[in-house]
């Protein structure tokens, strides 16, 4: 049975935002898939592209390892998502406001992700972010 995206995104977000699991965020991929930053730098601390699930899987080690006393997790009670699903039955359109508990006031990021689904898995994910959000 093939998963909803739901079900994907959910399992995509806890991978990366909440667990920073490098392994588990790769593994929503397919073996091909492309990680995409549009808006990133080409050296910026996030990594703009990452091609393949092997390249996702180290690229994104790299980035949580690099950023681990800056990075905090999202709170989810106060943070939201809606999903968009779009004609093609293999794309949906993540609309994401991310809340970070700060310490004299809480951050707001808001984003959107565009998944194309393969087999259950992420064939490609585009992820539109302010890039001066990101240390």
């Amino acid at each position: 049975m093939s998963r909803t995206p739901q079900e994907i995104f959910q399992s995509y977000v806890y991978a990366g935002a909440f667990t920073r699991n490098a392994d588990a965020l790769a593994e929503s991929f397919t073996p091909d898939g492309i990680l995409e930053a549009p808006l990133m730098a080409a050296d910026g601390a996030f990594p703009r592209r990452l091609v393949g699930r092997e390249e996702i899987r180290s690229g994104m080690a790299e980035y949580y390892r690099r950023q681990a006393k800056h990075i905090r997790s999202p709170n989810p009670e106060k943070s939201g998502y809606v999903l968009h699903t779009t004609s093609d039955p293999d794309v949906f359109i993540a609309e994401i406001d991310t809340v970070f508990d700060g310490d004299a006031e809480d951050v707001s990021v808001s984003l959107v992700q565009i998944f194309r689904i393969r087999d259950g898995k992420i064939a490609r994910l585009r992820d539109y972010f302010a890039p001066d959000l990101i240390s």
